[in-house]
């Protein structure tokens, strides 16, 4: 017994102690000073030392996207860092193709600062806002899908483009004991600037969606930032549009389907939903109105666990085994295409040896 005791205190003793260097080496070994940003050559910030670039921007009230909430697993938080970056980690080179590298494009959270900085980013960043919306209505699509209308304060509105996206930030609660920002596609018209529209999957373990699913309820207030993203609606061609979702990859296509549907915009438009069983589809009455509203446009989802009990009489397999089947002419056809990135990676490559060119296929993978 005496043993076990000393045992315990020693164990207590030695892992305060590491806590306690741990502690002094973040305050100190860690602790840069003051630092200056200089972003496109004409603006400067002076943050403090040791953050990362990511994390500093972000107190400016600079806002860069990051899907992951700046943990390098999502890889869009890319910035190019002229100047004081320091060399490139292992965590980075993943999200990194080697002309970026060579263009000295980084990874912000993943950089952190340690001396002056130099860098660049997107100017249309500093129209990046913060937004502190009220939650006006939450509906079930699925048992594992909802939507969220999002409404701002009056005289606040959002300016987006069909197929944009917002970072909503997740704060602490009950299992959670950080602030996160995760991304989700705008399903709303861009013509309605006093709401947006969220759809929504619960991802068990998730901490933005677990967030969503069980604690979020109507009349809360959400911070969210935006709008960000170069996936949207193209209008320098009169093609014909392929558009390719599955799941809450319905959004931004949601969106582009209204936008098309006020600017009364006369394509042919053809919508590949790939689903598991039909109670994994949603939104039907309001795909159909598309149909009846919109110049050429057609609904067509396909099912890949279909069982005979389901009496389903649509098409079945996966969504690119369907575009295999369907698309003939390559000509004058362009795609848009919204999923997990395995599904983006094999569409994007039916529709390549479809013929459709690489500059007309456009996709949002998350």
């Amino acid at each position: 017994m005496e043993t076990i005791l000393i045992t315990t205190v020693t164990v207590t003793a030695f892992t305060g102690i590491l806590a306690f260097l741990l502690t002094l080496a973040d305050r100190t070994i860690a602790n840069y000073g003051e630092m200056k940003i200089v972003i496109n050559d004409d603006k400067e910030y002076i943050v403090d030392g040791g953050n990362t670039l990511l994390a500093a921007l972000i107190d400016e009230k600079i806002f860069i996207p990051s899907a992951c909430g700046g943990k390098g697993t999502c890889g869009y938080c890319k910035v190019k860092i002229l100047e004081g970056g320091g060399p490139v980690l292992p965590t980075e080179l993943p999200w990194l193709t080697e002309e970026e590298l060579k263009d000295k494009v980084r990874l912000s959270c993943q950089c952190k600062i340690k001396e002056d900085m130099r860098i660049e980013i997107p100017e249309e960043l500093f129209n990046v806002r913060e937004y502190q919306v009220t939650v006006e209505s939450i509906e079930d699509m699925t048992p594992v899908i909802k939507k969220l209308r999002l409404r701002f304060k009056e005289g606040e509105e959002i300016s987006f483009k069909p197929g944009q996206y917002i970072q909503l930030k997740a704060p602490i609660y009950e299992g959670n004991d950080e602030e996160v920002y995760r991304a989700y596609s705008i399903a709303s018209p861009p013509s309605e600037k006093s709401y947006i529209d969220l759809i929504i999957g619960y991802v068990p373990g998730g901490i933005a969606t677990t967030y969503v699913h069980k604690h979020l309820k109507v009349g809360d207030t959400v911070d969210i930032n935006g709008p960000y993203g170069d996936f949207c609606y193209q209008d320098k061609y009169d093609n014909e549009m392929i558009l390719v979702a599955v799941g809450t990859g319905m959004a931004p296509i949601l969106s582009i389907l209204y936008h098309m549907k006020d600017q009364d915009i006369k394509r042919k438009a053809r919508f590949y939903f790939g689903a598991r069983t039909p109670e994994d589809l949603f939104l039907l009455d309001e795909l159909k109105e598309f149909e009846k509203a919109l110049y050429d446009f057609e609904f067509i989802p396909t099912l890949s666990r279909a069982l005979d009990e389901h009496n389903w009489t649509g098409a079945r397999g996966r969504v690119n085994v369907l575009l295999d089947e369907h698309i003939k002419n390559p000509d004058d056809k362009e795609a848009y295409l919204c999923g997990s990135p395995a599904m983006i990676d094999t569409v994007v490559e039916v529709l390549k040896e479809k013929g459709i060119l690489e500059e007309h296929i456009y996709y949002d993978k998350f």
